[in-house]
């Protein structure tokens, strides 16, 4: 069985993934950030875990990050992504495997760039998950 983290990740990409508009935008969805690829484009950040479990079972909440990099001279084309993100998980998350999905909620949006590198937007969630 796989661990909740890495079952509801799945989901979420699968879910980025049938998004047709936000494919369209960005060259692609990476578990971190590729050593080539055209901007922009969607990268997984290490999620965290924690204990969500109650006394008849395991259960375990879920900080679910998602950072989308885009070297644009402006932020114009980052904020269409991070809005066709939020578009895209609005429904939430089909059950993965093994876990029941309680809760998928959005958390925060923000935007950074350094003066040497491509803007930055990171679109984080929060999911419990039980086990079944």
């Amino acid at each position: 069985m796989s661990s909740a983290l890495e079952a509801v990740q799945a989901q979420l990409v699968a879910r980025l993934q049938a998004h047709g508009p936000l494919m369209d935008l960005v060259s692609g969805v990476f578990d971190g950030p590729p050593p080539r690829a055209d901007f922009p484009y969607i990268a997984l950040a290490t999620g965290a875990s924690l204990d969500w479990s109650y006394k008849g079972g395991v259960g375990r909440e879920l900080s679910l990050a998602l950072t989308i990099y885009d070297d644009g001279e402006t932020a114009g084309r980052l904020h269409r992504a991070m809005a066709l993100v939020e578009e895209a998980l609005e429904a939430g998350l089909e059950d993965p495997a093994g876990w029941q999905i309680v809760t998928f909620t959005f958390r925060r949006t923000r935007i950074l760039r350094r003066a040497t590198g491509p803007w930055s937007g990171l679109v984080e969630y929060r999911a419990k998950v039980l086990r079944l």
